[in-house]
Order: structure tokens, then sequence, then C-alpha cells
């Protein structure tokens, strides 16, 4: 019997195992942020390690969601972002809140739910990346590339782990 399924057998052993890899993937993660002096680790990371590893049999948890859901909302919050002008505008949380920031936030999810909902790719958290952007918290070429480094390395070692472990993502739920 795989690891994962005698561990996930019951609650406590269900989130000790989700805590513990949400742990080692993030701390990965950071580190690489660490070495290489960029933001390898944001806010919406955490929700999709959390879902690869609590619910892993999940629409939302697969990683062509998680791929495609963070890449939609990367480009979306930067259309947004540089086709309103703000790239140059102090941030939202630093700024404050304009008008013009409300505007982005706004319209880079509702760009990032339709692409999702229409390509049947759900990934909510795709949505706190899409406000990262938009709202001109992290907006850089170096930053955004950083982002999506992340996303490939957290999807990578979530389903990798998971894999190894047994759990069977490819036995994921129907639509």
């Amino acid at each position: 019997m795989p690891v994962a399924t005698r561990i996930r057998g019951n609650r406590p052993g269900a989130a000790l195992y989700a805590a513990l890899l949400s742990l080692v993937v993030l701390a990965a993660t950071g580190v690489v942020g660490l070495l290489l002096h960029q933001p390898w680790l944001f806010p919406s990371l955490g929700p999709t390690v959390m879902l690869f590893f609590e619910s892993p049999q999940q629409r939302a948890s697969r990683p062509l969601n998680a791929l495609v859901g963070h890449g939609v909302g990367l480009l979306a919050g930067a259309a947004v972002l540089y086709g309103l002008g703000l790239q140059d505008d102090p941030s939202a949380p630093t700024g404050g809140l304009t008008p013009a920031y409300l505007l982005a936030g706004a319209l880079s999810v509702a760009l990032t739910t339709l692409v999702l909902t229409w390509a049947k790719t759900p990934h909510p958290p795709a949505g706190a990346t899409t406000l990262i952007v938009s709202l001109g918290i992290l907006t850089t070429p170096i930053q955004l590339a950083s982002m999506a480094g992340a996303i490939v390395l957290i999807t990578a070692l979530g389903w990798g782990l998971n894999v190894l472990l047994g759990t069977r993502p490819d036995q994921e739920a129907s639509p």
C-alpha cells in the first residue's frame, strides 16, 4: 500500500501529510528565491500547494490547471497593469487603492476567470496571482519571470512528491 494512502487514511494523518509537504515545497521555493534574490515566494502559492496536498483529486488541483491558471493570471495582470499605464506607479498597498488600481484589479480577475472558465481549467489561486501583478506588487519582467519559475517549481515538486508517495493524480475527480 502506498505511503500516502496509509497516511491519508485518517484525518490526523491526512492533515500531517498536507502540512509537512506544504512546508517542504514552499521552503524549497523560498530557498531558491533567497539564492536568486528574487520573489519566489508569494501569496498565491500557498493555496496552490494546499490544493495539491489536501485534495489532489480535485480538478482545480491538476498540474495543468495550476500552470495554465497562474500563467493566465500573470498575463492578464500584466496586460491590465501595463495597458492602464500603472507599471511605474507605487503599488496599491504602498500608494493606496486608486480608481485606476480598482479597475485594474477587478478587470484582471474578470479576465482571468473568463479565460480559465472558457478553457475549463479552473484554479482559484490564479485570482490572487493576477491581483499581485495588476495591483502593482510584482511588476518588473524579472519579477514576473520569477513568479513563473516559482509556479513551475511548486507544481513539479508538489506533484512529484504526490506521485512518489503514492497519491494517484491520474485518478482525478470528474469535471
